[in-house]
């Protein structure tokens, strides 16, 4: 009689990183270089010298490996202390010679874009929606609201329950989506004219929007 023997195999997982999610890492980090006053060649080295050696330094900012494996490694960039960001490439990234090049002529354009578009928030104080790209802080514009989706509720990060609706508002120069959170649904109606006061351009899912400061204020107004 023959005993058969039965034998556990643990599979071990592969790591495989979504090429998309890489681009947008390699991407994110070009600009990263630009607002700290790093050049992106000299940024990727010196992550480079601290996914050799665990630690390095430049200027202002410190450069730590947190995490190497095979196939990865995560890391970890800080100015005096306070964290800058944290995040992970391949190997294959890490091998390649200065994968950021590819970034950095479309980088410092929106770079230029936006400290023009702030120079004039700052000589006007209300800017139009076409000088709007997406990083820019406590932006303030005049607009006609055009449209207001049906309002949905929503559960938020916090674990609370909202009401949502996404308003297209428009300047003579182009429009943008407005989201109106609980009270401020009633507040406002298609045709308004209002002033949006300290305002965060972002992007969701892959749409322009204006994020609402805690500090800050819609406002219908007579025109």
């Amino acid at each position: 009689m023959r005993v058969r023997t039965l034998t556990s195999r643990v599979k071990r997982r592969s790591y495989k990183r979504s090429p998309r999610l890489e681009y947008r890492t390699l991407e994110y980090l070009t600009e990263i270089s630009l607002k700290y006053g790093v050049e992106p060649n000299v940024f990727f080295d010196k992550i480079v010298e601290a996914w050799r050696g665990g630690e390095s330094t430049y200027k202002h900012l410190t450069f730590e490996c947190r995490k190497a494996t095979k196939h990865y490694a995560i890391f970890l960039i800080t100015t005096e202390s306070k964290v800058v960001t944290q995040f992970r490439l391949s190997v294959k990234s890490l091998l390649e010679a200065n994968p950021l090049q590819r970034f950095t002529a479309r980088a410092k354009f929106a770079k230029k874009k936006r400290q023009r578009a702030e120079e004039i928030r700052d000589r006007h104080g209300e800017m139009q929606i076409k000088d709007l790209h997406v990083g820019m802080k406590r932006v303030n514009i005049r607009a006609k609201v055009l449209e207001i989706s049906p309002p949905r509720m929503v559960a938020t990060r916090f674990g609370f329950y909202a009401t949502i609706a996404n308003a297209l508002v428009a300047d003579e120069t182009g429009n943008i989506q407005l989201p109106l959170w609980n009270r401020q649904i009633n507040e406002v109606s298609v045709g308004d004219f209002i002033h949006v006061e300290k305002a965060d351009v972002i992007v969701f899912r892959g749409t322009r929007q204006l994020k609402i400061a805690r500090n800050g204020s819609i406002n219908v107004i007579n025109v």
